[in-house]
Parts: C-alpha cells; structure tokens; sequence
C-alpha cells in the first residue's frame, strides 16, 4: 500500500527581510531582484532554529490531520543547515514532539530532500515498516550565505514545513529521482577542513557557492522531463493534474517548465515572492499554503517536484 499524505503543516520565521532592506546590505536593488528572481522578501530566523521550526511545522501538520504524536513511525528531515552535526534534526525533533515510538533520521538531497524523504516514507510503508511518517524540509539557510554575495544571499530564506503520510489504498502514485553528481560542483558549501595531528588547518567558514547559470539550465531541462516521466509511470495525463508544485527557486525556471509542458502557469502556484528558496522546506511550505487555502479537494491528482545541489531532482504524483 503506498503513502498518502494526510496532513501538512509549515513554520516561517517572524522577521521579513524586502529586497528594499537588502540594498542597505548588498549591491543590489530591487529591480534586480525581481527581475531576475522573482522574489520580493525572505523570511529569516532571529530566534529560531532549524530544530525549531521543524517541531513548529511537525505539530502543525499532526493538528491539520487530526492525529497524535504517539502515532508516528517514522520521522525524515531533509535539511542542509542542521542547528548541530549531531544529534540529527529528526532526533531532536522527535524529542521536541514527543513522538517516542519514531525511528528518526535526517537526509541531504538539498532543494530535492523532501522529495526524498517522501520516497523513502513509500517504500517503508510499502514494506510494512511504518504505517505513519512525518516528513519534513528544515532550513536556516541565512547561516550558510556570504551577505556581501549578491548572486547568492538574495535568494534564499528560512523556514520548515511537513507533510503527515499514512499508508492507505490511495496516494503516491509515482515518483521519480535522480542525481548528476558529475555537475555537482555548480552548487556547493564545504563543510570544515580536516584538523588533526597528521593535517593541522585553521578553521575556515565557508559560504554557498553557486554558479546560477549552470543551475538554471540544469532545472530546466531536468524537471520537465522527470515530471514527463512520473506521470507515464502514474499513466495520468498532465490534463488531468490540478496543480503542479514546483520547487520555489526562479520564477523563470517555473515559467520555463510550464511553457515546455504546454500547461498554464494558473496550474503552477508560487510563493517565492514572499519566501524566496527554502531548499528543502521549499515544496513543503507550498503544499501547507495550497492545502489550507482550500485549494485542493479529496481526489485531486497533484504533482510535486524539487531539484537543486548534488545536482539532485526528484518528482511525485500523487492522489490528494
């Protein structure tokens, strides 16, 4: 029996920072911005944490599915910017929730993550492993830019949401990944160098790096194409889906995807104008806004898809 995602949930930080706020600390402007982004504001945490957030979003999600902590199997966080190396987000989470009878764990597939952790939900309720899963994108991306980098820290924001999954007779219908580690230079961070007796280094911080062209051409070629696939695995033609939720990076990659799918862009939601890239919060945060605007109804076909560093890129459909 696969996944069904019975519940979603999300967690923005209380500060907002405008593009017209970013000008005080990078060369750029806001026309600059919107114009090649699409983004307007990005939401950064002050107070919270990744950890945080993430529980903030757990809860939501388990209050949106009328359900209890008690009752989750199975936590996944997909996250790049963990608060510590260890313990993992999911533990602390899992500790923050109360949720005891959880296995929990965290994953790193970037802006894909939650792609991901919804993947490897599937295959464990498929395998009668788990009967419920919580998975969740989590990230406090302003500690990893370089706020004088104006091709970078203009992008990204903060923020955690979550999707509560039960194995049922309905839900995921479909789901594509992949990786091209070949090209996974084109987006990076390096961790600390190596510091022991035998390789002695002082320790350096490094910031995200991105070759934004490389990106852009790699998210547009790769995500049609995994869409165009999870729906001939799902046998479900592209009319037939109600909404296509795209990983908030650019407008122009979702409008470009759109366009090479012949689909209109009214069936492609966004909220990166308010929130910019969350990497692996991204789809979840989406799907949490659609959901409680009433925008989807029991039976909708929808498609989610994510891509970003690794080169990572992963694709569902799935029944609402």
């Amino acid at each position: 029996m696969p996944a069904r995602i019975i519940g979603t949930g999300s967690c923005l930080p209380e500060h907002t920072v405008s593009n017209r706020e970013l000008e005080k600390w990078v060369d750029t402007t806001d026309e600059w911005i919107r114009d090649r982004t699409g983004i307007a504001q990005r939401h950064l945490a002050v107070e919270e944490t990744t950890v945080s957030m993430a529980v903030r979003a757990g809860k939501n999600a388990l209050e949106n599915a009328g359900a209890d902590a008690d009752e989750i199997d199975l936590i996944i966080v997909g996250t790049v910017s963990a608060d510590m190396y260890f313990p993992s987000t999911a533990a602390q989470v899992q500790s923050g929730l109360g949720a005891d009878n959880a296995v929990a764990f965290d994953i790193n597939a970037a802006c894909a993550g939650f792609l991901f952790g919804l993947a490897i939900a599937d295959a464990y309720m498929k395998a009668g492993m788990a009967e419920t899963a919580l998975v969740i994108g989590a990230e406090t991306l302003s500690r990893l830019m370089d706020w004088q980098d104006r091709g970078t820290c203009v992008l990204f924001g903060d923020g955690a949401g979550a999707a509560l999954v039960r194995r049922q007779e309905e839900g995921i219908l479909s789901l594509v990944q992949g990786t091209d580690g070949k090209s996974g230079m084109a987006l990076t961070c390096h961790n600390r160098p190596v510091n022991n007796p035998l390789a002695q280094n002082e320790a350096a911080v490094d910031f995200t790096r991105m070759d934004g062209r490389a990106v852009y051409k790699f998210a547009v070629k790769t995500v049609p194409c995994a869409i165009e696939k999870a729906l001939e695995q799902a046998k479900i033609p592209a009319e037939e889906i109600k909404y296509f939720l795209l990983h908030q990076a650019n407008i122009r990659i979702i409008e470009s995807v759109a366009k090479k799918m012949g689909r209109p862009m009214e069936k492609f939601p966004t909220n990166l104008q308010k929130c910019g890239n969350i990497s692996a919060a991204s789809v979840p945060i989406l799907l949490d806004h659609v959901n409680r605007e009433g925008s989807l109804s029991r039976g909708d076909k929808i498609v989610l898809a994510g891509f970003g560093a690794g080169l990572t890129w992963g694709a569902a459909v799935l029944t609402w």
